[in-house]
């Protein structure tokens, strides 16, 4: 249950709590789209807000998802022009997101699972680590690129990480992005604009039944969704461009600081 936060207080005080409110949601949510567009991670930014605003930690959650969601939708629209010839991936990841997403909400919305929540730091980490190396790894497997005839193998692999990776997505999500950023790295996706724009549209196919889920089982504080939601589409515009203008070295270098950080933090928390 919620705790009432502007109960019994002048009317001013009131107000000005509600306003204040209102700009923390604001600002966290579009640093949230930043964060998402270029690396994901952006849940640990208004997740935290959520609770501290006194909504149930399961409402926070499903909240968050559907604040974020157009975010993800801006990040996208900011990347459209580097994603020609990316059908055949956005079909296949695509369709495998959703049935992941849709299970992992499932799960959320079923089942508390105390255990999968103290594997996250570890997942993240381990997502942030296959990241870093990936270069050396795909040079090594001598992995195909996305250009050329990708193996069978290599897709089965990076469909089965996908399917995972949504599953988590739909169950919560903070740093899924960095873990299928490593995933196309598998099937040789080198370049990372490119990679961002495919993942925030396997994001949107996560979250996106993940909220269909969260709606019917009546998980969602609507008011504060929609606000953020205004900001996470913005940041998500603004991540998309600034990332393209900074060059990739930096992205790359900003994606395994965010990992790391995401680690840190949940690791704190869960101690």
């Amino acid at each position: 249950m919620e705790n009432d936060h502007f109960a019994l207080g002048p009317l001013p005080l009131i107000l000005s709590r509600m306003f204040l409110h209102a700009v923390l949601m604001f600002i966290a949510a579009f640093f949230a789209g930043v964060v998402n567009s270029i690396a994901g991670g952006g849940m640990l930014l208004v997740f935290p807000m959520m609770i501290w605003l006194g909504l149930d930690p399961k409402v926070a959650n499903a909240t968050c998802t559907v604040a974020l969601v157009p975010g993800l939708v801006g990040g996208l629209f900011g990347y459209r022009r580097t994603m020609d010839d990316s059908a055949i991936i956005l079909m296949r990841l695509g369709t495998v997101s959703l049935i992941g997403g849709g299970l992992g909400a499932w799960l959320l919305i079923k089942t508390p699972s105390p255990t999968f929540a103290r594997l996250v730091p570890f997942l993240i980490l381990f997502a942030t680590v296959l990241f870093m190396v990936q270069g050396p790894v795909n040079r090594w497997l001598r992995l195909p690129s996305v250009e050329s005839e990708s193996t069978k193998r290599s897709w089965i692999l990076v469909m089965t990480i996908q399917f995972f990776s949504a599953m988590y997505g739909g169950y919560f999500g903070a740093g899924n992005g960095i873990l299928m950023l490593a995933a196309m790295g598998l099937i040789g996706l080198r370049d990372i604009h490119r990679a961002n724009g495919v993942k925030n549209f396997l994001g949107i196919c996560i979250n996106g039944i993940a909220v269909f889920s969260f709606s019917i089982a009546h998980m969602v504080s609507w008011p504060r969704a929609l606000w953020m939601a205004i900001a996470a589409t913005a940041g998500g515009y603004v991540g998309a461009s600034t990332a393209q203008r900074v060059g990739q070295l930096f992205v790359r270098r900003t994606i395994v600081v965010i990992g790391l950080v995401i680690t840190v933090v949940m690791m704190w928390r869960m101690w």
